[in-house]
This record gives structure tokens, sequence and C-alpha cells, in this order.
């Protein structure tokens, strides 16, 4: 039975968890040695990377618990925790230093190949092919393979000509963009300017013909008091045409 089991159930699973995944790891580089493809090897390595960063998460979990029943528990036990806490971290610390080594390894064994061709049996096929050839032949071959590789040679530059045309071609798109970008910008600012200086004119409007209905008011007063002044004094005039008559 798992000792850690009477301090915490929780404990205990992720220490059965990690043991797993060290027992992965151990079998998954003892299988690394046997690989001989350099393909396959970065895969197995990235599959081991992935189970070292699992192995990280549940070291910090176990800790996490340890800090919380620490208070719970005597001494003792609380020794012995942090001691399988260290027990882990270490093997873990070996694997990551292992998959670094191998790493380093993968990583020179690609240059070697990229340097050395991407097959050794294909070059010493085409070794004892030369041996077996007359000069006339090697020279033939070697023109062909020349032609090849000049023919190569001419499509990369046929890329790199399209690439940089596209590019050109992108670029002249947006200084187009770009500049007709600037010139709404423009118009916006001049149609800005319109309407302010057409709500400007509406104001004065309003204002003038305020002014106006004061005016047209003030001589509508005006012509009643001319017509009151007028009724008035005809009336006035009348009274003394009455009196007039009536004394005579």
């Amino acid at each position: 039975m798992d000792p850690l089991s009477s301090v915490s159930e929780e404990l205990a699973e992720i220490n059965g968890q990690v043991a797993d995944l060290f027992r992965a790891l151990s079998k998954g580089f003892q299988n690394l040695e046997k690989i001989k493809d350099v393909n396959r090897q970065s895969r197995q390595l990235e599959e081991l990377t992935g189970k070292m960063r699992e192995c990280k998460r549940l070291i910090k979990e176990f800790d996490k618990e340890v800090k919380d029943v620490e208070s719970r528990n005597d001494l003792d036990t609380n020794k012995m925790l942090n001691e399988k806490k260290q027990s882990m971290v270490k093997e873990l610390n070996s694997y990551v230093a292992l998959k670094k080594q191998y790493a380093t390894n993968l990583e020179n064994n690609k240059r070697v190949d990229l340097f050395d061709g991407p097959n050794e049996e294909l070059h010493d096929n085409n070794v004892l092919l030369a041996s077996s050839m007359t000069n006339q032949q090697i020279m033939d071959h070697g023109n062909q393979m020349m032609d090849e590789t000049d023919q190569a040679i001419e499509r990369g530059k046929k890329v790199v000509q399209d690439t940089v045309n596209v590019g050109r071609e992108t670029a002249e798109a947006l200084k187009a963009q770009t500049e007709q970008m600037s010139r709404i910008v423009n118009e916006l600012d001049s149609i800005h300017f319109s309407i302010k200086k057409a709500s400007k004119m509406v104001k004065e409007i309003g204002r003038q013909v305020a002014t106006d209905k004061c005016i047209m008011a003030l001589l509508f007063l005006v012509v009643i008091g001319v017509i009151a002044i007028i009724v008035v004094k005809t009336k006035l005039h009348g009274h003394a045409l009455i009196v007039c008559c009536l004394v005579w």
C-alpha cells in the first residue's frame, strides 16, 4: 500500500501518475537509442517532451497539495513528503538533461545529413555507377547534372523575381489605397467645413427673418395707430359738426 494514501488520497493519485510517466519516459528514451531515422527521432523526442511537461504540472500539483495538508501533519510526515517531492524533481531534471543531450545530437545529425546528402545508399550507388562508366560518359553525365543545376537555378531566379513582382504590386496597391484614403479624408474635411458654413448662414438667415418679423409687427402697429387716429379725428370732427348745427 502506498504510504501516501494515509496522508492524502490526492497525493497518492498524483504520485502514481508521476511514476507512470517516469516509466514511460525511461522506456521512451531506451527506444530512442534504437531509432536511426532523424525524423522519427524528432517525433519521438517531441512526445517525450510532452510527457515531461505533464510531469512538471503534476509535481506542481503535488507541491500545492503538500502545502495544503502541511498544518495537519507531524514533522516526520512533512519531511517524508518534501523528500518525495525533491526525488520527483531530481528524476525529472535527469530526463530534461537527457532530452537536451538527444536534441543536440539530433541537430548535429541533421546538419550532417544536410551537407553529406539525403541518402548514403544512393551515394554508394552513384560511386559504383561512375566506376563502370567511360570518361566520355562521366563527362556527359557531369554536363547533364550541371544543366539540371542551371535549370534549377533559373527556376529559383524566376520564383524570386515573381516574389519581387508580387511585392512591388502589393506596395503599389497599398500606396494607391493610402492616397485614396488621404483624398477621402480631405473631402470629409471640406464637407465638414461646408456644413459648418451652411449652419452659420442658416442661423444668420433665421436672425434676419426674426428681425423682419419684428419690423413688420411694428409697421402693423403704426398702421393700426394711424387708422385709430384717423377714426378718432373723424369722430371728433363729426361731434363738432353736430354741436355747430345745434348751436345754429
